[in-house]
């Protein structure tokens, strides 16, 4: 019993002080990462007994199971009604340990999260695979999530999402939501997507592409009238085509370069950066598929896809870069927390370099001319 106390204390400072995730290992105190950062909380270093009871007072059976059979296991569990929480147990020298990732219970918002307006057309649209993409922790479900939301207060649809494990729990509004579990309502993504075209879906919200059939499953869907949203974990829209022709043998990728060009209809990349004076702001990449990129698709010329975007603005299309150097010239994040995320650092610096210079030479102008002034 002890040991659920201490779990719920553990889970209540977690949500107390706004922490995305709490690691439970052997060998120190549990810690918490807070805006980006590790901090260990000022409790007694974990024993392999601890991490064992920690473990077993949240994890459903088939999850002890399956952390016995093949060392590890993911799930979701509710803390009352204050948080979800995504947890991975797994076994690191012999012993148990766990992370868990912090679900907030309300629903961010388009405008919470700062997307491009651009996004709020494109899911409303009657077909086609939008992807939602960016590194581990980058937010995407949390975009996600604020999508299925903005359909669900808009229109009246069909929406089934397919997650492992289910992260936000969506309640019905205007639509109707069904949400499916891998490995608890359905055996596998690509299972899962085959079957819900025989379930009147209008979207169908794909936790991952991790494989050449979720990825086919998921085109299909798109070409066939359905909205299909999914997430891979690439950096910028360029590199995210490529990523999925790759996992294509190559006589067939020519075949999913066409189908491509005509199933998607937008990538969204995003990064997550410390904010000054605390929290996170998440930059965005956004491409929109026009005709022409199409058509750069297609030719296999993805490597013309970024000058695209830069010139693409009045379609709402802007680069990651852009995004990360505006967010620094408002003065929202520090220089070198946009050079670690950056797609091409070295160009970002120098375009740093130039505004920092050119704010510089500014000043001394109006110096100067302030002294001129004087002098006459």
């Amino acid at each position: 019993m002890a040991q659920q106390l201490l779990i719920d204390k553990l889970l209540q400072t977690v949500v107390n002080r706004g922490a995305s995730d709490l690691h439970i290992t052997v060998g120190q105190p549990p810690v918490i990462r807070l805006h980006g950062r590790l901090l260990r909380l000022e409790t007694k270093v974990l024993e392999p007994e601890d991490t064992v009871a920690l473990m077993k007072s949240i994890t459903p059976q088939r999850c002890q199971q399956e952390l016995q059979e093949v060392g590890g296991a993911d799930f979701g569990f509710a803390f009352g009604d204050q948080a979800r929480f995504r947890v991975a147990v797994f076994k690191q020298k012999g012993h148990v340990a766990m992370v868990l990732r912090q679900i907030p219970n309300n629903l961010m918002t388009f405008d919470d999260l700062g997307t491009p307006s651009v996004l709020k057309k494109l899911i409303l649209r009657p077909r086609g695979l939008v992807l939602v993409t960016g590194p581990t922790g980058s937010g995407k479900t949390t975009t996600l999530a604020a999508a299925i939301d903005y359909i669900n207060q808009h229109v009246d649809h069909h929406i089934i999402t397919i997650e492992d494990p289910i992260e936000f729990y969506h309640t019905h509004k205007k639509s109707t939501i069904n949400q499916r579990e891998v490995g608890v309502d359905v055996p596998s993504f690509a299972e899962a997507i085959r079957r819900s075209l025989r379930m009147d879906p209008d979207v169908i919200l794909v936790g991952e592409m991790r494989d050449l059939e979720t990825i086919e499953a998921a085109i299909t869907a798109a070409e066939t009238g359905h909205v299909v949203f999914a997430t891979l974990h690439t950096t910028g829209a360029q590199g995210t085509i490529n990523r999925i022709i790759d996992v294509f043998p190559t006589n067939q990728q020519e075949q999913i370069r066409t189908q491509l060009s005509v199933a998607v209809i937008g990538i969204l990349s995003q990064a997550l950066l410390p904010r000054i004076g605390g929290g996170r702001v998440a930059a965005y990449e956004m491409l929109v598929v026009t005709p022409a990129i199409a058509n750069l698709i297609r030719e296999n010329k993805t490597f013309r896809i970024n000058s695209m975007i830069q010139t693409g603005h009045k379609l709402g299309m802007q680069l990651l870069d852009d995004h990360m150097f505006q967010l620094w010239r408002e003065g929202q994040v520090e220089k070198k927390e946009i050079l670690i995320k950056a797609n091409n650092p070295d160009e970002l610096a120098a375009k740093i370099a130039r505004a920092e210079r050119g704010l510089l030479e500014d000043e001394e102008e109006a110096r100067e001319r302030g002294g001129e002034k004087g002098a006459a």
